[in-house]
């Protein structure tokens, strides 16, 4: 088929204000322009991406490792994410062990903790939160590849200046994970009604006197403790009397404030593998290898782990040793300051499992929902965001996706959007189990609809009826409409679980370009890409 190319340019569909490149801009005003005057079997003859929208672009101009991270998908597994960072620098490849989120749990974004390492700046390669003993393990492997020195020729000078910008973080900074403030744990109040499968709990702060502060898109980090009743039980496992002195502290103390009892570290079963023997040395052995002789390692939190080897007397400190550091949990924040500064609100969905007849417990949703009493202080800081925050324009029309507690950083918005007057549209889809029981917000969320603030709430239930929906299928039930949202500007952002819920709305809204707006795969998801480096969507996901 032959083209005929008009020599005058392509009219100005997307406004010079609109959110991206003058490459990206040029590209989707010529796509829309043909894709609106052509004939439909003309319609897959479309111009190229210019190179600084395709995904799979490399600038010539930029340092060969560093122009880009292929692997920083947090829905790619681990072997996945380290063959696209095969024939990487080593601190690459490191990167590419970590989980992708950039959570911030550990201290640093995925890339900083991986340079850290590199420089020597960071020993600890446990810090990794949603990575845990996989990536631990693979950091491990990289750093025995470093042989005893740094990845790259850095001078002592840099590796001393990172060191002393992770351990002693300036005061003008604020609080943070290094140096967190002290807030008030105000309330707890349960947001699933009577007959839910979900305890749901939704938290507030008091900031004032702290010196925290935030904005709607951030996140808040927490120092919880951990279950007195577990730390009993360890403690009884070891024999051990739970007010031994380590450091000054007793042991009890040590381990409910400090130590997590989470997922059984390799080295705990190093160190076993030293009180037993026979057959039990293999095992024990074996599972510090990361090998699974009976079945059951991915089972094993620390008390488990004691009880499949009984009758150890260990000694106190040296197991104290052996164990990782209770590390901090984030939450997105669910409310906005614009409301009120001084208050500050997390969902907190109670993480609660069976397993081996005993009942396993999220550290700082249990502490949240069941132990921390009104009034309590605790250690607290913000993670502020990194590229998830509301347009600055209140004229832009914004969707937002999240099921479950993915809706939290949406209640924030949308209080923001309210107290600043925006007048451009939102749209909210929000899904969980049946809407009988688990419709968080739903007095809120009704409001903010009667004031004009939150224009269009779409709903997926997963238990009400055959066959279940869940909001990538509420969106591409709505594909027409969410696709003309997208022509006005939308900027989309979704908030949840990684690994299913996020990967199944990418894979939605790249079917909706597709059905709508014409685009072969390779178009709607080199679309998608644009949208994602012009800042038009945005994923908080974990």
């Amino acid at each position: 088929m032959t083209l005929v190319v008009n020599p005058a340019p392509a009219p100005a569909l997307i406004p010079e204000t609109a959110p991206f490149s003058e490459d990206q801009r040029a590209w989707l005003n010529g796509f829309f322009a043909g894709f609106l005057s052509a004939e439909p079997a003309a319609r897959s003859e479309l111009p190229p991406l210019p190179a600084s929208a395709d995904p799979a672009y490399r600038n010539p101009m930029e340092d060969g490792d560093d122009d880009e991270a292929p692997w920083h998908d947090p829905t790619l597994p681990l072997p996945e994410r380290m063959a696209l960072a095969d024939g990487r620098p080593l601190r690459r490849r490191m990167m590419a062990a970590m989980a992708q989120q950039d959570c911030g749990q550990c201290g640093y974004n995925c890339a900083d903790y991986a340079n850290s390492i590199a420089l020597q700046a960071e020993e600890r390669l446990n810090l990794c939160a949603p990575g845990g003993k996989e990536t631990a393990r693979a950091l491990k492997k990289l750093v025995e590849e470093m042989g005893g020195g740094a990845t790259d020729p850095e001078s002592l000078e840099a590796k001393a200046r990172a060191r002393r910008e992770h351990a002693t973080p300036s005061a003008a900074s604020g609080p943070s994970r290094a140096a967190p403030a002290a807030a008030t744990f105000v309330s707890r109040r349960l947001l699933n009604r009577a007959g839910s499968e979900k305890s749901t709990w939704h938290i507030e702060f008091d900031l004032s006197g702290s010196g925290v502060d935030y904005a709607a898109g951030d996140s808040f980090g927490l120092f919880a403790e951990n279950d007195p009743a577990l730390v009993a039980a360890v403690i009884s496992a070891i024999d051990a009397p739970p007010d031994f002195p380590i450091a000054g502290r007793t042991l009890s103390e040590v381990l409910t404030k400090d130590m997590s009892l989470g997922a059984a570290p390799d080295m705990l079963f190093e160190f076993i593998s030293y009180l037993v023997g026979g057959a039990r040395r293999i095992k024990a052995k074996a599972l510090a290898r990361g090998e699974d002789p009976d079945g059951d390692a991915p089972t094993l939190d620390v008390l488990a782990a004691l009880e499949k080897f009984p009758g150890l007397r260990p000694d106190p400190e040296a197991f104290v040793e052996c164990l990782e550091p209770l590390q901090p949990r984030l939450y997105s924040i669910s409310s906005s300051p614009k409301v009120n500064p001084e208050r500050l609100s997390l969902t907190v969905d109670h993480v609660r499992y069976e397993i081996g007849g005993r009942t396993r417990q999220g550290v700082a949703s249990s502490f949240l929902a069941d132990r921390v009493a009104p009034g309590a202080a605790m250690r607290v800081y913000v993670q502020r965001a990194h590229g998830f925050a509301l347009p600055a324009d209140g004229a832009t029309p914004i969707v937002m996706v999240g099921p479950g507690t993915g809706v939290a950083p949406f209640r924030a918005f949308l209080q923001e959007r309210q107290a600043t007057g925006a007048s451009g549209g939102a749209w909210l889809f929000f899904g969980h189990q049946r809407r009988e029981h688990d419709f968080f917000y739903e007095e809120e969320f009704a409001a903010l609809q009667q004031a004009g603030a939150l224009t269009k709430l779409s709903l997926a239930w997963s238990r009400d009826a055959a066959p279940k929906m869940y909001v990538q299928d509420r969106m591409r039930e709505q594909g027409a409409e969410l696709w003309s949202w997208m022509l006005r500007g939308a900027h989309i952002y979704v908030c949840g679980d990684a690994a299913r819920m996020a990967a199944d709305v990418d894979r939605a809204l790249a079917a909706i370009a597709r059905t709508h707006g014409g685009m072969s795969e390779a178009e709607a998801r080199a679309f998608l890409a644009a949208l994602g480096e012009a800042g038009r969507y945005q994923k908080d996901v974990y």
